[in-house]
Parts: C-alpha cells; structure tokens; sequence
C-alpha cells in the first residue's frame, strides 16, 4: 500500500515589531534594534524530511509500518483516485522544488545520490500515472481481503487502551475503505481490466475465510477476533474496561466489518460470471505500452520483452548443464527430465511435518549468522524470527516472503514459510530459500536499509525491485561462497530455485507480450524444473497478476554478479567481500545503472 510523495511546503516565520505611538527621543533612548537575521537556509535532509512528514500525514498505514502510533493509528489511507492524483501531483511539485531550490553540484556524494534518487523516484511515478487504473484491486496475491487482515494481526501493535480502541475504529471504518476499493474494481473490470476467471475463487475464499468462526458464526474464534481478545487481555487494565473493548470490537466485527467483506464477495461473484478468457496483460486497450512500462519499473533497464525472454532462454541452458553435473555426481541414470519427476514424486525430498521443515529453517539461518562476519562488515541490529503463513491466507499466499522490521525495534523482521501444502515446499529448497528471504537475503538488506541512519526516509523505506530481489538471489548463491550447501540435493535445490527465476524471464514475457496461455506457460515450467505441480500453478497465477515483477530477480542478480567479478578482476588482493557487500547495501535501494556506477567508482577509489 505505497503513496505517492506528497508536496513539501516550506514557510520561513518572520517576526514584526511596531513601533510605539509618538516621537522617539534620541537622547538616553534605547539603542536601535538590530536588523532581522537572514531566515536559516532549509538544508536538502530538511528538505526531505519535510516531504516525508507531509507524506505521511496522508498514510496512517505507512504510519503503522514505521511504528508511529498517533491520531490517525485508527484510520485507513484514502484510496480513491482523486487521492492518487493528489498525491501524484504533489510528487512532482516536490520535485521541482528541490530542484530549483537545490544546485546538485554543491551538495556532498551523499546528498548528490539522494538528489538523483529523488528524481528517480519521480520520474517512475510519472513513468507509471498513465497506466494507474490497469492494476488489479482485488487479487490473490495483493487483495486488500487478506492484506487487511495481515496488517491487523502483524502490525497494529496494542501497548496500551489507546491502540486497542484504535484497533476497533479500524475495524468499524473497513466498510468505507472497502466500498472505495470495490467501486474501482467494477469500474476496472467493465473497462476490461479484470482478473481471469480462475483468480475469483481465491479472493472469494480468502475473503470467506476472514469473516468465519466467532463472532461471525458459531465456529472457534475467527483469525481477527482471536487477535483482538488476545491483545486485549494482555494489557493491564481493569477486567471491566477490556469487555468493554472485546464487546465493542465484536460490535464492529458483526455489524461494520462481515458487511464489507460480504459486499466484496458479491461484487467478485459478479464478476466471475461475465468474466473473458485469456490471462496476459496484452488483452488491455494499452496492453502493450503497460508491460513496456512495468519490465522498466521492475528491471530498471530498457531491456525489451524479447531480450528478457532470451536471456531468460540462455540462462536456463546454463542451469540445466550445471543441474546435469550434480545429477551424475550423485548417481542418478536417466535424462534431467526423469530426475526433475524423481524429486517432484519421491517422499523422502518433502518434509513430513510443518515443525520439522520449521526446526531445519531455523537451524540453518542460525548457522549462516555465524559464517556472516566473514563476509560482511556491516550487520543488522534487528531481530529475526520465522513464522508459517496464517491459515486464513495460506491457500493463495506466495511459498515465502519476508516482511521488514519496525525502524523503532518494536517488530523484528519475520521471514514467512507458506506451510500450507508441505508437497509444495521440497527439502531440497528449503536451504536457499531461508538464505534468499532472511540471512543474507533480504533480513539483512532491509534491516540494514531501515538503519542506515540520516539517509532521507524515502532511501530507508522505498524499493527498487531489481535491487532487493537481485540480492535476494545473489544471496542464495553467496551461501556457495561461504560454504554452505554441503548434500548436493541442496546445492541442486540452489540451482532449482536459480532455473526458477531464470524461467520467469521466459514465462513472464510469454504470457504479457507473447500471448501463452496459463497452460502453455504451466507446461513451460512443468517440463524445465523439478518444481512440484502446486508450486508451479502457483507462481503461474502469481504471474499472471503481477506483469513484470517476476523479471527483476534474475536481471537484477546477472547485474550484481557481473558487477563482483569486475571487481575482484580488477582489484585483485585489495578486493574484499566484505567492502563490496557495504558498496552495494549502505546506499539502500537503487536503478542498476546507479549500482555499476557506485562500484565502479569504489574499484577506482580502492584501486
């Protein structure tokens, strides 16, 4: 849920004297008051730090997500399109202010890089104004109908009465929240802009899941009311005022909050009966223009969609050579093929129990914190915990994501395994997951993002997708160079989830620019992985909703890799892992081409 950056007003106060009625005497009279002092020159941090209050005083959720709890921690973001065109605008009013107030030139390196990021950040948002009423609303991996849920339960914090009551006003004001968001969506859907029919019945489901059990029905506690009673009762207040919360919250639940959500479930059930066939975005009047416009956000690079879908052809060349080394190295006769079907069918590759795939996650991210001083100069300071996806969103859910921690320490970073179907999450990934989602992948980048100190709050808390997850997958590889992956049915897991992000590229393009059916690309996927069938509908379907994304995983690690081979060629003994992991992590997010030009400048520097 990301806002557009807003204005910064910036006002200089002046203090005015008047003089007294009638003649001054010059004789033994006060000396003359001094003349007013030059107003202090706004420094470009204030600047900055001006645009982010003034955003976030339009974002109660961004509020929530930094740990601010305040007036508006009962509230949701206006999301209307009159407010996206507000904060559209004041994006780039902002924009033209720093740059006619500020000259590039005379600021420090940092000040110049947050300058051109600044601009960068701008420029997306323009890039991707035109094309803002062809992203879905409602879908299963970015529906508010389980994204509301997720922020209560994961983010809204109760310390005190206060929280909770704003806890119950935001479950009492979902109605309004939602009847924006599901106006949008039928306006979407009857411009042509609406989901394939198969997607319906994960929203539906999602949403259903959220309003059943107590107090919607006579079931076992429903996921928010079981978080609700629970917050509640931790806090030490009388008995009789927490009933009056619990009583208030179920109020809200039954009579504001099921409406909404049975609201939204009509409205889908509406739309799946006159929904059309076909799953890419090249079925939108713009079609073409909008995935031109997402490969560039996500990658960015100028990369057209068939150079994406060759490189991705390449690479998975590449991975199916090194995947047949393994194969002969642990004796396995037949062609790649048979051994994909082999780990995809055979038992022994899938964890028996959600606790033991839990136990062995969490073993080998504690053994990777170990190895991580050698590698790295600069560490996190978060906490780091390891959490199963709740129930009520685990059938639609992603197999893993990681969410980052509260910049106040109050939430550590929580890497999520989607437990749901034990057949979807192989032994043989596990490693490399754990290594991509949490050490030294993304807890440890975004940790480190949230804590880089007096950067502006845009460069700590903004994303570049071909950033994080290019060093997402760059991390699965790192834990190779640091020893890791010892059985080689882990370091064949490594090469799987490489191959993975390397038929995306394939898949991804095939679908948006190139037309492939949900099937074709299924096939796709089926026929070049050892991924199990749910796992690979899945991430088909993820997709399909989510043009583009996909790609930036393996643009942005190509980038990375070639980027660490320059510099140890160049730099020979001098170069360290560890000075290289600080060039590309302490400038937080960044476009690639300002990544090769910040290590390329370091190889200068330490050269």
């Amino acid at each position: 849920m990301k806002k557009h950056l807003l204005l910064a007003t910036t006002t200089a106060l002046l203090a005015a004297c008047s003089a007294q009625n009638g003649e001054v005497s010059t004789a033994g009279s006060a000396p003359a008051m001094a003349p007013a002092s030059e107003p202090v020159k706004q420094t470009l941090g204030d600047f900055f730090a001006e645009v982010d209050k003034q955003e976030l005083a339009t974002s109660p959720l961004s509020k929530s997500f930094r740990g601010i709890r305040d007036e508006d921690y009962g509230k949701w973001d206006d999301p209307s399109d009159a407010a996206a065109v507000r904060d559209y605008q004041a994006g780039q009013d902002a924009l033209k202010k720093m740059e006619a107030d500020f000259d590039k030139d005379t600021l420090d390196e940092s000040g110049q890089l947050s300058y051109r990021l600044f601009q960068y950040r701008a420029q997306r948002s323009r890039n991707r104004f035109p094309f803002r009423h062809n992203g879905y609303i409602f879908d299963q991996m970015n529906g508010a109908q389980s994204q509301i849920p997720a922020l209560m339960i994961n983010i809204h914090r109760v310390s005190n009465k206060s929280d909770a009551q704003a806890y119950v006003s935001r479950l009492e004001k979902v109605g309004p929240f939602f009847d924006s968001l599901i106006a949008q969506s039928k306006e979407r859907a009857d411009n042509g802009v609406m989901v394939p029919d198969w997607v319906f019945p994960y929203v539906i489901n999602d949403a259903t899941n959220v309003i059943t059990g107590a107090p919607f029905d006579n079931g076992a506690d429903s996921p928010l009311f079981a978080d609700l009673k629970k917050k509640v009762n931790a806090l030490k207040i009388p008995d009789a005022e927490k009933a009056d919360l619990v009583a208030k919250g179920t109020a809200a639940l039954t009579d504001r909050f099921a409406p909404a959500y049975k609201k939204l479930i009509a409205e889908m059930k509406r739309q799946q009966s006159v929904a059309k066939d076909g799953d890419g975005v090249w079925r939108f009047k713009d079609g073409a223009a909008y995935y031109a416009e997402r490969l560039k956000n996500y990658t960015t690079t100028d990369l057209s969609p068939d150079q994406i879908h060759q490189i991705g052809l390449d690479n998975v060349s590449r991975i199916h050579s090194e995947m047949r080394k393994i194969m002969a190295k642990v004796g396995f006769k037949g062609s790649l093929q048979d051994f994909f079907k082999h780990l995809r069918t055979n038992d022994k590759y899938f964890y028996p129990t959600r606790e033991a795939y839990l136990k062995d996650a969490n073993g080998k991210i504690a053994a990777m914190e170990k190895a991580l001083p050698k590698f790295f100069d600069t560490l996190p300071k978060a906490d780091l915990v390891v959490k199963p996806v709740e129930a009520f969103r685990e059938k639609s859910a992603g197999k893993a994501f990681y969410q980052r921690p509260a910049p106040d320490g109050s939430r550590p970073g929580t890497y999520y395994v989607n437990l749901y179907n034990l057949k979807d999450m192989s032994k043989t990934e596990m490693e490399a997951l754990a290594y991509h989602e949490a050490l030294p992948g993304h807890h440890l980048q975004l940790a480190i993002q949230t804590e880089l100190g007096d950067l502006p709050a845009f460069r700590k808390f903004g994303g570049v997708t071909a950033y994080s997850e290019g060093w997402g997958l760059y991390s699965e590889e790192l834990g190779k160079d640091m020893g890791f992956y010892t059985d080689p049915y882990s370091d064949f897991g490594r090469l799987g989830m490489e191959l993975w992000r390397a038929c995306r590229l394939v898949v991804d393009t095939g679908i948006h620019q190139k037309r492939w059916s949900r099937e074709k690309a299924i096939k796709y996927l089926t026929d070049n992985t050892p991924n199990p069938d749910g796992d690979i509908r899945k991430a088909i379907e993820r997709y399909v909703v989510y043009p583009g994304q996909a790609t930036a995983y393996m643009i942005g690690k190509l980038k990375i890799m070639e980027l660490r081979s320059r510099a140890q060629t160049q730099l020979g003994d001098k170069f360290t892992m560890g000075g290289f992991h600080d060039v590309i992590l302490k400038s937080g997010p960044v476009p690639l081409s300002i990544m090769e030009e910040r290590v390329d400048s370091w190889i200068s520097k330490t050269r």
